[in-house]
């Protein structure tokens, strides 16, 4: 294809490519496969990593960079093990840790690390029990705690840790209550909240907090609305925004605000429309883009509206629409403030397009 002059301009100066605008969404390039469930890290040089989910060919091992400069996307090494819903994290050292999800022939106990320096995965040390639907967070000491998620045996209650300088994962005690689909959010004192998610009796309220000098958890305050699927956002006032997610009647379109000085929960403003598998991302000014998900509940189905949480008045606001209605998507945060919003699924199929929302 010859390129046109706006395009090779636009190259020359590290620019991507104009594409359609719609209000602050701008369309780029499309993921070189269709997919959802994926996972989305961005890494120290800005690119961002787009490694597994699933499309209509079954679960994905195929992972793709996506490279600001230029505005497209170019594969990258496969993984080992094709997996959808897995959890991803980058490490002090820059590679990235993908852990567990759903594979071809079940939930895995599989672990791999993308190095960036060659752009290939390898095989890493393995969970002791399968999970899905679980959570990944780094502590400030470099290692990473995986909690709760589904097993082959129902939810689960056990904790591991990773240690990247053994490659090893090990058992690290046991939550109050088992849970998956939960949010975990490493908190500015290094403790990490765990909050919500569905139990062995239904979808749970309750939160607890990981002391990482203790390696014990203890309880706190519980969520106004018992949600699974929610999104945790870190505040810059340390506070833990927790929006959205599927309630006992549906989407949810509440919102609350975690107080780690008095370890309560309080209602914040609300959504305009009820969420589940949607994203949240911190912008640079300390706002929170809310984009796509679903309600199907209500009758929306599958969603393309944003908006914008404000903690200085705590409300949402709209902001406009993405391109095309998308869930189960990946959104990430650029390092020039812009954020990455590629994949999905629309009710009619998998999404390969992507958009930059621009702030």
């Amino acid at each position: 294809m010859v390129a046109t002059a706006a395009t090779a301009a636009a190259r020359s100066s590290g620019r991507p490519p104009a594409g359609r605008a719609s209000g602050p969404f701008l369309s780029t390039a499309n993921l070189g496969s269709p997919r959802d469930s994926q996972t989305a890290t961005r890494l120290r040089d800005g690119e961002v990593l787009i490694a597994g989910g699933s499309n209509s060919g079954g679960v994905l091992a195929s992972a793709e960079l996506y490279d600001p400069k230029r505005g497209s996307f170019t594969p990258t090494g496969s993984l080992n093990i094709a997996r959808q819903g897995a959890t991803a994290t980058r490490l002090a050292s820059g590679q990235v840790l993908i852990v567990g999800g759903y594979g071809m022939h079940g939930i895995l106990a599989s672990a791999e690390l993308y190095d960036p320096a060659t752009r290939t995965f390898t095989v890493t040390g393995r969970l002791g029990t399968e999970r899905d639907s679980d959570t990944a967070t780094l502590l400030a000491n470099g290692k990473v705690l995986i909690a709760g998620g589904d097993g082959n045996d129902g939810d689960l209650d056990s904790v591991e840790l990773y240690d990247p300088a053994s490659g090893q994962f090990t058992g690290a005690g046991s939550l109050h209550v088992a849970r998956a689909f939960h949010t975990a959010t490493r908190l500015a004192n290094g403790s990490v909240l765990i909050a919500g998610g569905s139990g062995r009796d239904g979808m749970l309220a309750t939160a607890e907090l990981y002391d990482p000098a203790t390696g014990r958890f203890t309880a706190t305050g519980a969520l106004h609305a018992a949600r699974q699927g929610a999104q945790a956002i870190l505040l810059g006032n340390d506070r833990v925004l927790i929006v959205g997610g599927d309630g006992s009647s549906g989407a949810l379109a509440s919102a609350e605000l975690y107080d780690p000085a008095t370890g309560r929960f309080t209602a914040t403003g609300s959504l305009h429309a009820g969420r589940d598998s949607f994203t949240a991302t911190r912008l640079t000014n300390g706002e929170v883009l809310v984009a796509g998900g679903n309600d199907s509940f209500t009758g929306n189905g599958f969603l393309a509206s944003a908006e914008l949480y404000h903690p200085a008045t705590g409300h949402f606001t709209v902001v406009g629409s993405l391109h095309a209605a998308r869930a189960l998507h990946t959104a990430t945060l650029l390092t020039s403030g812009a954020v990455l919003i590629a994949g999905g699924e629309d009710g009619h199929g998998f999404l390969g397009s992507a958009e930059l929302y621009r702030h």
